[in-house]
């Protein structure tokens, strides 16, 4: 019998809806489940939070997505699945903060572009067993849905995974920040205004948010070089999957190239430090295979 059946489910419905190979499963048998047990050895009374970090095409969604599917078939507990994407800023707001702050915040994706308040009120709701409604984004139109589509979360959770590319990720020195590492904080952040401000609003999500979290995940790219291979595997899907009168936020080549460089600093940065203080690191390699989990050893919980 093999490690889906001794557990209870079969995952092979949500590896064709996500459009992924078959041999997925290996993935499954080999790192969601010993995780899954993992995250089950730390539930406690009240629910836990578990913050899912990645760059952006690491399997954040697909592994988070998979983890509730476990969880929910093998422990019976209620799973709230919650995206930092899904709490971007409007388009309005954003174009309003870009025009009050830096022109760059008018893209969506860095610390700043988010609302932080939104996030606080919905896991707090969550953390107290309350009945909430959280936010949807559509990335194929750069906004958010109408609260009408908003998901709702009924029953009260005991588990709250909330995945997000720079969960967790630490902030930056001062003089860190000094020399520009790619062609857009060189040729549009020249003075580096854009970047002290997604710093300081890093070290305020971390402050108002990353703290409450039971414990940390990390999918950590081999390099930031995969990214954008990762990122446009994701942008093909999406468009694959979005009807034709209705992808106008959906990205070309030299677009999603510029776009990618937002997110350079962070993902740099993360990749190198976030190791060291995540729970668990799953090391993913240019082919996207994961090799196995590493653990803290002082927080080290039986598989």
């Amino acid at each position: 019998m093999n490690a889906e059946a001794e557990a209870g489910f079969d995952s092979s419905v949500l590896i064709k809806q996500l459009q992924l190979p078959d041999n997925f499963k290996a993935v499954v048998s080999n790192v969601y489940l010993p995780l899954c047990r993992i995250i089950m050895e730390k539930k406690q009374a009240q629910p836990l939070l578990v913050s899912i970090n990645g760059a952006q095409g690491t399997g954040k969604s697909t592994m988070t997505r998979f983890l509730k599917l476990v969880i929910k078939a093998t422990a019976s507990c209620q799973v709230a699945e919650l995206s930092l994407d899904d709490f971007y800023l409007t388009r309005k707001e954003r174009l309003a903060l870009a025009g009050k702050v830096h022109p760059l915040l008018e893209t969506r994706g860095v610390p700043g572009t988010h609302d932080v308040g939104l996030m606080e009120f919905v896991l707090e709701r969550l953390m107290r067993q309350q009945p909430c409604s959280s936010p949807r984004f559509d990335k194929a139109v750069d906004d958010r849905v109408d609260k009408g589509e908003w998901q709702v979360h009924t029953k009260p959770v005991d588990i709250i995974l909330f995945e997000g590319w720079c969960n967790n990720s630490p902030a930056q020195s001062a003089e860190e920040l000094k020399v520009a590492i790619n062609e857009l904080e060189e040729k549009e952040d020249a003075q580096g205004v854009w970047r002290h401000y997604v710093n300081e609003q890093l070290i305020d999500y971390q402050q108002r948010i990353y703290t409450q979290a039971d414990m940390c995940i990390m999918l950590q790219a081999a390099d930031f070089s995969c990214v954008y291979q990762w990122r446009n595997l994701q942008e093909r899907k999406l468009q694959a999957n979005t009807l034709a009168g209705n992808k106008q936020g959906i990205m070309g080549e030299r677009a999603l190239k510029r776009f990618i460089q937002h997110f350079e600093r962070i993902s740099r940065h993360s990749i190198k430090y976030l190791p060291a203080l995540a729970d668990v690191v799953l090391p993913v390699a240019v082919d996207h295979s994961i090799s196995g989990l590493k653990i803290k050893p002082e927080k080290h919980l039986p598989l």
